[in-house]
């Protein structure tokens, strides 16, 4: 039996009661007292309107506590400025907010974000009904600051028409995409994202992590330097420099993979999962033909990079008693039931699911496979230097998989250069 169906077998029901216990009861300010607190929640836009219902849920539940929604921009980087400037400004503008889950050991080093343990050991939340990846994204020095929401993670696509069963590990790939490269009017066995940006850190984490490397440890040290990170890399440099990638491989985005698949050129690809519906739109020419597997497995099994957004406190909030109801509840069982019904939003919730209204709201939220891919995410390094420690795997990494230099060589320069960062 798969380790996800072990982890669900807690069920919804044992979830769905620590979400709605206490709701509006606590030891903070205004809670409970029979005087109505309104608190501003704020995140990226939302066309959806998943929100609103959120929103409209909690507080028919809660109705002392009146819950304003704050619309951010649709750039992250332009949200996690303004995030910074307000809260190193000691602003109480903002209770309760979304956060890239590349967000958070910065933001608590910063100051900028409470504190959650004594509320989700009040209230006897078990982290382990979440995706492991979307808690530890979240966690920082040993303290949860931030609640998983949502998540995305890497997954593999195959076309069901030429392909009778997905590889299982990266071995497995190169011999299938080596073969089947030209059938049905492909050009390419694999496709990955490979340019120099932040989508060659997630297949970099993905690679070394299915061999059992890591870039930082537990505690926050440099651990790259290890045979099992430069196994995982030489194979990604093995598949990157093969002659069943395209030649550009490292030009390659999301954006380039969806328009190279689409047009029916690649037997396999990795991507996330909205890819699934683009594929399946009217003018692909792989409509209907396209299925997902967890990404191949290395000596460690199979790993895939962490995306998604988590939530938390404003240290600054004057209601954190109150803002903690609403977090709980938008990110809890109900809260994310909504998300992923009407916004389309993966759960982090395994349990949810088990739940035939999730299951129906997608095809992927129904898919044994994309649980199973979902539940081996893992977050990418958890340290408020994040933004250096990319830079400096993006440029190593680029020039490695372009042929340049060793796995060796980029693995200690990686060390070298991430060290004097992060100690």
């Amino acid at each position: 039996m798969r380790t996800w169906k072990k982890i669900m077998s807690v069920g919804l029901a044992a979830t769905l009661v620590f979400s709605l216990a206490a709701c509006g009861q606590g030891a903070d300010e205004g809670a409970g007292d029979g005087e109505q607190v309104t608190i501003t929640y704020a995140r990226g836009k939302d066309t959806t309107g998943a929100t609103e219902k959120i929103i409209e849920a909690f507080e028919k539940q809660n109705p002392n506590i009146k819950v304003e929604f704050k619309e951010m921009p649709a750039d992250t980087g332009v949200s996690h400025d303004q995030y910074v400037t307000m809260f190193s400004g000691g602003s109480d503008e903002i209770d309760v907010f979304d956060l890239d889950v590349i967000w958070p050991a910065e933001f608590a080093q910063g100051g900028y974000l409470q504190p959650l343990d004594r509320f989700i050991e009040k209230d006897g939340i078990s982290m382990d009904e979440y995706v492991k990846g979307s808690v530890d994204a979240g966690n920082y020095n040993g303290r949860q600051w931030a609640m998983p929401k949502f998540l995305d993670a890497g997954l593999l696509y195959y076309r069901t028409d030429l392909v009778d069963s997905p590889p299982e590990t990266w071995d497995d790939l190169i011999k299938q995409a080596k073969e089947l490269k030209g059938e049905g009017g492909t050009k390419y066995g694999y496709l990955m994202q490979g340019k120099q940006y932040e989508g060659l850190v997630c297949n970099f984490i993905e690679f070394i992590g299915s061999y059992g490397g890591e870039v930082l440890d537990q505690e926050g040290n440099v651990a790259i330097n290890s045979p099992e990170t430069i196994k995982g890399l030489e194979k990604m440099m093995e598949i990157a420099q093969s002659d069943f990638v395209p030649g550009n491989v490292t030009a390659l985005t999301e954006v380039e993979t969806d328009a190279i698949y689409g047009e029916g050129e690649a037997v396999f690809d990795r991507q996330w999962p909205y890819h699934y519906a683009v594929m399946n739109e009217e003018g692909s020419k792989v409509k209907g033909k396209v299925d997902i597997a967890p990404l191949p497995k290395g000596d460690a099994g199979s790993a895939s990079t962490l995306g998604g957004w988590v939530s938390g406190i404003n240290a600054n909030s004057k209601h954190k008693q109150e803002a903690w109801e609403f977090l709980k509840f938008m990110n809890g069982p109900e809260g994310q039931k909504i998300s992923a019904i009407e916004g389309g939003l993966a759960p982090t919730l395994l349990s949810l699911y088990e739940d035939d209204e999730v299951k129906a709201a997608s095809p992927l939220f129904d898919s044994d496979e994309y649980v199973e891919g979902i539940s081996s995410a893992i977050s990418r390094p958890v340290s408020p230097e994040y933004p250096k420690i990319s830079d400096i795997i993006q440029s190593e990494v680029s020039s490695a998989i372009a042929g340049k230099q060793s796995a060796e060589k980029a693995v200690k320069n990686m060390e070298k250069k991430l060290k004097d960062v992060v100690e």
